[in-house]
């Protein structure tokens, strides 16, 4: 029997889904054009059309709406591979991540290393949401593979590798990470690092 408590009306309005993603939208924007020392829970609830106790009452403070903005934006899983050939897995996987880092703006992920560096509650929020993608990038090593030896940690040296590989080539080298970069990183460097010799 439902008691006296369950069946009190929730208290304030519905949350405006509407809001959330122009507030997550805006920081985004702002974080590219001005970067993340100069962002403000002004600026962006000007830049959203809301009021800063909107932005206040969802967010703690800038770091926290900076992380939720990105975790808006850069959420997906790694897809599974569908091969136990370890080489074709890597392949699938640094290419999956190769596009999802491609497709950050250069602006954003400067304003957010510096903003870590700045920061260190923005820095324990992207920490948070990099052991969160690492987890799940490594929860089923390279598809699966079976036969193949790997050094113990292999799925661990892959997240650390792999994505500094990737943005190294996009922002200091200023090329695309295609094809043959890709296979330059899994025949070149993974696959020799990660078996088992």
């Amino acid at each position: 029997m439902p008691s006296a408590r369950d069946a009190q009306p929730a208290r304030g309005r519905p949350r405006d889904t509407g809001r959330d993603l122009a507030i997550l939208d805006a920081t985004l924007r702002l974080l590219v054009e001005v970067g993340y020392d100069q962002l403000s829970i002004e600026s962006v609830a000007a830049e959203a059309g809301v009021g800063k106790p909107t932005v206040y009452r969802r967010y703690a403070g800038k770091a926290a709406l900076v992380a939720a903005a990105v975790e808006h934006r850069a959420g997906s899983v790694p897809p599974a591979t569908g091969t136990r050939d370890l080489r074709q897995a890597l392949l699938q996987t640094v290419g999956w991540l190769a596009e999802q880092i491609a497709e950050q703006e250069v602006g954003l992920l400067g304003a957010l290393f510096a903003g870590m560096r700045s920061d260190p509650d923005l820095a324990a929020h992207m920490r948070r949401i990099l052991r969160r993608d690492e987890a799940a990038m490594t929860e089923q090593p390279f598809g699966g593979a079976r036969g193949e030896h790997l050094v113990p940690g292999a799925a661990g040296l892959f997240a650390e590798i792999v994505p500094a590989l990737i943005v190294h080539r996009l922002v200091v080298v200023g090329e695309p990470s295609d094809r043959s970069f890709v296979e330059h990183i899994v025949d070149d460097i993974l696959l020799p690092l990660l078996r088992r010799r």
